[in-house]
Order: structure tokens, then C-alpha cells, then sequence
């Protein structure tokens, strides 16, 4: 009985000092797990949310696995699916985007775009890289864009600062442009060197006296840096037009009030236009003073509501004449992004970019603008079938927000007016910025562009044309209603120009015969 007494004891004893061992050991290594995920500079998600972080990659890893049982399939997720989010991590991290044993996309799908082959596809031997374009040839300080896919508007302020000095510092290595949003230009922008797009919002953040009207001495300040390459008046932005930006009063820390010329603390609420701009006429003679106060490109930005509008702009912009030119458009689709905005606007107004995109383009041939007024498109453009698609609908640049942001590892939480950004990315809250380390993530911005870029440039490659700019509608089909797909060669056809624009458009076709040359 003794003996037996005794060999349970030593049971008891081997499984408490087992029990001890493990439990130890399950300790020691969440204490690495945490130390190595709170110092790493890669991920953060786990720099912010030691040990937790983790579970996110573990749940991505195994949801390729049973997906078709417990997780969304890879196209159902908005505003961006995980298909699409996936393709851009991936690009950012420099790792393959190839995938094997077929499309998860449904070819015949109403809408779906498709490219057309060619038979004898475009060796790359013979390939090239699209040239720059030159943007605003009239101007003192005409500008030589060397990328067609670049950084669309992001204010400091609905960005944190760790966020805009990484796109800045990613920017300056892929060769684009930063469009700074309608928060003024800050030193976080300038300071990486990269070209800079200054955008002046209706509020005129960052372009306004103290009494809130634009200054020309603001203007001529920021002009000054060589780095300013053009300046984009805001109208309009696809997630809310016809309502100005908001920026939460716990966004609005004291070096945003200063650069933005607000009350530090208190809720910035743009106006939902420009109080000095309320026609065609008054648009044109804005976008004349601008030029001649910077003596560089300037064009704006807007969503399409009716097509009647741009018709009567550009009507308006012959008779007033070529001083009134704006050097590019910016298009924004209605499906367009934003750190805040009404539900009802963000769902229900405004054109996306599918509708709007040939609309503009075709009224800006119509009346003989093109190629003199260049085209910027953006909205939900991130991906390489988008980019290419909207290249082959006359865009001569694409801008993109969000794709970006993925880039630097935003995870689509949708926290963005709440200052409570998992990822440093939207908030100020410095716990939080601790995990988006600049030098780390500029290199993902430069990953993310150079892939896009490639993979726009096989899309072309493979419609057997030299480079992306070459594309056209007739590359491009959609799958209709039935099934079967149309091409937009079909859907939107060359338009024929207004023969009574002749006459007055002659200054401006002829600065348009220069731009073919300088291209």
C-alpha cells in the first residue's frame, strides 16, 4: 500500500513539475513574442498589439484554407474585397503577386472589364516605359510628371504625421508626385524631397489670411519651394461632394490649428464650396489668378454630377480664352475614399468613375482641350486592372488614396474619423503612431507603385502595344447584361469636335500641338 502511495506521489510530483515546466515555458515565450513584436519595425499591427497582432496573420493564413466554410469569399468584402487588399500587401512587401489554379473573379459577371489579346503580344524587348508628361507648358513653371500613377490628396491632420513623412519619403523613391489635401502644405511634406501637389480646399486651409480669404502672400510662400511642383483647387471630392472636409476636434492638435490657421481643439468643417467661386466664370478667373500668382500648373478637382456641366464649362472656357485654361482636370469617382464624411452622401451622390471617366473625356475632345487639359482619374483605382482600364478610357494620370494607405498597412478598419487607427496610419494618438515606423513602410510605398506599374505595363504588353498610354477603348470590353461583353470602342465612340470651337480655340489647340512635341 506504502509502495503504491508512493509511486502516485511521484506521478504527482513528475506532473506538477511538468505543469510548472510548461507553464513556464508558455510564459517565457509570450515574454518573447512580446519583446520581439513591441521592438520589431515591420508590422503594426503587432508592434501596437504584442502577441494579439499575431492572431491576424495566423486567421489570414488559415482563411485560405476555409474560406468556403467559415470566412467571406476573396470578392465579397467593401469597399475593398480581400482579393484586392491582398494583391497590395503583397506588392508593398516586395513578394510575388502570382497565383495559381485559376481566378476567384466570375468572368461573366454584368460589368466585369476584360482586356483584349493580342495575338502576337508586345515582346518586352520592345517595350517601354511610359515617357513623362509635361502638364501646364504655358506656365513660368511648367511641370515634368514622370509617373502616371501617384499619391492622391491626404491631409495632415486626417493622416498622422509618422504616415505622411512615410508616403513622402515613399513617393521621392517611386519618382510620383504627394498631393498634400486640402490641410496645407506641412513640413512633414516637403521635408523628403518628393514632387508636391498643393491642394487648396475651400476652407483655404494653409492659403488664408486671418480673416479666412485666400492670400496671395500664402501662395506665393509655398510657390517658392522648387518641390511645389502644381496646385489643384479642390471643388469636389467623390465620397461627399457638395460637402466640405471634416476633421474631428480630436484630430485638430495645436501644430494642425497652426498650420491650418484654425482653433486648436475644435472641429474643422469646410465649407461645402468656395465662397468665392460660385460659376464658371468666377472658377475661370480663380484658376487665372492662381497661375499668375504661382507661375505654375494649377487645375482642379471635382466630381461629375451632370454631364450638362462640364458641356458648359467648357463653352464658357472659349469665350473667356486661354489665360483661364486649367492645366489638368482631376476626375473623382463618387466611390471615391475620405476620413469622414455623411452616410447618405458617401453612398448616394455623384457619378463613379466608370460613368464619369469617358463622359469627361469625350466633352474635353469634343471642344478640342485635349491634350492641352490633362486628366488626372481617381476613385477606388488601386489595383492593375483599374489603372489600366482608366488609362485606356483617355486618363493621362491616375491618383490613388487608399491603395496607398494599404501600402502602409492600413487593415480597412474603418476607424479613421475615431483617432482610432490600429495601424498609425489616420489617428494622432502616439501609442498608436508608435507602430508605423517611416523608413520601414516608405520602401512598401516604393514596392507598391513600381509593382502597379509593372503590372499595367504587361496588361499592355499583352494587348500588343509598347506601353500603357497606348492603350485604348478598343482594348478594353465589358461583360454585359446577357453575358456576353461589348467593347467600349462600342459603348463610348470617338466624338466628333464642335465646328464652331474652331475659332476661338485656336490659341489653345496651338499650345496643344507643343505639349505632342514636349511629350
Amino acid at each position: 500500500m506504502q509502495i503504491v502511495m508512493d509511486g502516485t506521489q511521484l506521478v504527482l510530483h513528475w506532473m506538477s513539475l511538468l505543469f510548472v515546466f510548461t507553464v513556464g515555458t508558455i510564459v517565457f515565450l509570450l515574454v518573447l513574442f512580446y519583446l520581439q513584436d513591441r521592438f520589431q519595425t515591420d508590422h503594426a499591427i503587432r508592434r501596437n498589439y504584442p502577441v494579439i497582432g499575431r492572431f491576424r496573420y495566423l486567421f489570414e493564413y488559415f482563411g485560405k484554407f476555409f474560406r468556403q466554410y467559415l470566412f467571406a469569399a476573396d470578392q465579397e468584402e467593401r469597399p475593398f474585397n480581400r482579393a484586392q487588399r491582398s494583391w497590395v500587401y503583397r506588392a508593398a512587401k516586395g513578394l510575388s503577386t502570382v497565383q495559381s489554379f485559376g481566378s476567384t473573379r466570375d468572368n461573366s459577371h454584368p460589368g466585369k472589364i476584360l482586356f483584349v489579346n493580342c495575338a502576337f503580344p508586345m515582346l518586352e524587348k520592345d517595350a517601354v516605359t511610359s515617357p513623362p508628361m509635361v502638364i501646364g507648358e504655358d506656365c513660368k513653371h511648367p511641370y515634368r510628371a514622370q509617373s502616371m500613377f501617384n499619391i492622391s490628396g491626404m491631409s495632415y491632420g486626417a493622416l498622422s504625421k509618422p504616415a505622411v513623412r512615410a508616403l513622402g519619403q515613399g513617393a521621392k523613391l517611386a519618382g510620383c508626385w504627394l498631393n498634400t489635401g486640402e490641410g496645407g502644405v506641412s513640413p512633414y511634406h516637403l521635408e523628403s524631397g518628393c514632387d508636391i501637389v498643393a491642394q487648396i480646399g475651400t476652407a483655404k486651409y494653409g492659403f488664408r489670411d486671418k480673416n479666412g480669404n485666400l492670400s496671395n502672400e500664402k501662395l506665393r510662400e509655398i510657390a517658392a519651394h522648387e518641390q511645389v511642383k502644381m496646385f489643384e483647387l479642390k471643388l469636389s471630392q467623390g465620397a461627399k461632394p457638395g460637402k466640405g472636409g471634416i476633421l474631428p476636434a480630436a484630430k485638430v492638435t495645436a501644430e494642425i490649428s497652426e498650420i491650418r490657421g484654425i482653433h486648436q481643439g475644435e472641429i474643422s468643417i469646410s465649407p461645402n464650396r468656395h465662397s468665392d467661386i460660385g460659376n464658371n466664370q468666377e472658377l475661370l478667373e480663380m484658376i487665372q489668378h492662381l497661375r499668375e500668382v504661382t507661375g505654375k500648373p494649377v487645375g482642379f478637382k471635382f466630381v461629375m454630377g451632370s454631364h450638362d456641366w462640364i458641356t458648359s464649362f467648357c463653352q464658357d472656357l472659349l469665350d473667356f480664352g486661354e489665360q483661364g485654361t486649367p492645366d489638368f482636370i482631376t476626375l473623382d469617382g463618387a466611390e471615391g475614399g475620405t476620413g469622414s464624411a455623411p452616410v447618405a452622401l458617401m453612398d448616394d451622390v455623384g457619378l463613379s468613375i466608370n460613368e464619369a471617366l469617358p463622359m469627361l473625356v469625350d466633352t474635353l475632345d469634343q471642344y478640342r482641350l485635349r491634350p492641352r487639359i490633362k486628366v488626372i482619374a481617381s476613385g477606388k483605382l488601386i489595383n492593375p486592372t483599374t489603372v489600366a482600364w482608366a488609362i485606356a478610357m483617355g486618363a493621362d494620370f491616375i491618383n490613388s488614396a487608399r491603395g496607398f494607405m494599404f501600402s502602409l498597412g492600413c487593415i480597412q478598419a474603418m476607424q479613421c474619423h475615431q483617432d482610432t487607427c490600429p495601424t498609425g496610419v489616420t489617428t494622432h494618438n502616439p501609442k498608436l503612431q508608435r507602430g508605423l515606423i517611416p523608413a520601414k513602410k516608405a520602401h512598401r510605398v516604393a514596392n507598391y507603385h513600381k509593382a502597379l506599374i509593372a503590372e499595367v505595363e504587361s496588361i499592355a504588353h499583352s494587348c500588343g502595344v509598347a506601353e500603357p498610354r497606348q492603350l485604348s477603348r478598343a482594348h478594353v470590353r465589358k461583360v454585359m447584361s446577357r453575358g456576353t461583353s461589348k467593347s467600349f470602342a462600342e459603348l463610348y465612340p470617338s466624338v466628333m469636335p464642335q465646328e464652331d470651337a474652331d475659332f476661338k480655340g485656336i490659341a489653345i489647340m496651338s499650345a496643344a500641338q507643343n505639349v505632342r512635341k514636349m511629350d
